[in-house]
């Protein structure tokens, strides 16, 4: 299994019939029958904002749902940069390579305080042949996956300046409440939109100061989005 890291404490092993968000995660089409054929455990896990859940080029050993909190993936470019390729957030999986490779990808850290259920592979596998239902879910998380990346390269790596910061803005709104939007360190903006740190930091306080963006915290992370229509129209 995927070994726990200094930064994560575990909290016993997952009750997937219970899952407050089950039907948002990997499990969320199984029925009682499904969970008689899962015999490792699935274990429950939480993680501080900055640490390390996966490293790439680590052994497969299982996937990750994600319950709470954000993560990055990141991978290192050519010219030995870091970047950010993705920001994960609930109910997206971690780790799908699983599926079909021996090593993870990317490295995944975590933006905030996550909370995680890791299922072995062996889990996986069984369930995957045994019941359509799971597939199915595979299928749908890896679409998922698959969308979130061609969107993030298109939208997110391309046009000015500005252009970038809107759309990670309007990007990372939350699913509940799209007035809400939730960013991270100026560094963490620069390495998901190539662009330096000041560049960000600027286009971020002039779209407040347009009365686009309103600050909810000192940290500079949570803002009520005043204006989407104004960001999206950005070139």
């Amino acid at each position: 299994m995927i070994p726990i890291k200094t930064a994560s404490a575990w909290r016993g092993t997952a009750d997937c019939r219970r899952c407050s968000i089950r039907e948002s995660v990997l499990f969320a089409d199984l029925k009682e029958e499904d969970f008689a054929l899962i015999h490792a455990p699935i274990d429950d896990l939480a993680f501080d904002a900055g640490a390390t859940l996966v490293q790439a080029g680590e052994p497969v050993k299982g996937v990750m749902t994600l319950r709470s909190g954000m993560v990055k993936l990141v991978r290192v470019a050519s010219d030995g940069r870091a970047r950010i390729v993705r920001v994960l957030r609930p109910g997206d999986v971690i780790g799908l390579e699983a599926l079909a490779a021996a090593t993870y990808e990317s490295d995944v850290v975590a933006l905030t305080p996550v909370g995680v259920c890791r299922i072995p592979t062996s889990v996986i596998q069984r369930l995957n042949q045994e019941t359509p239902r799971l597939h199915h879910q595979l299928m749908q998380k890896w679409h998922r996956s698959l969308r979130e990346a061609d969107d993030w390269l298109a939208e997110l790596n391309f046009g000015s300046a500005r252009h970038r910061v809107a759309q990670l803005v309007l990007k990372m709104r939350s699913e509940s409440d799209p007035s809400l939007t939730t960013l991270f360190s100026r560094d963490d903006m620069g390495s998901m939109l190539d662009l330096k740190l000041e560049t960000v930091s600027r286009a971020v306080n002039d779209f407040v100061r347009q009365g686009w963006l309103q600050p909810l915290d000192r940290l500079g992370r949570s803002y009520r989005v005043l204006d989407a229509a104004a960001l999206a129209a950005i070139e």
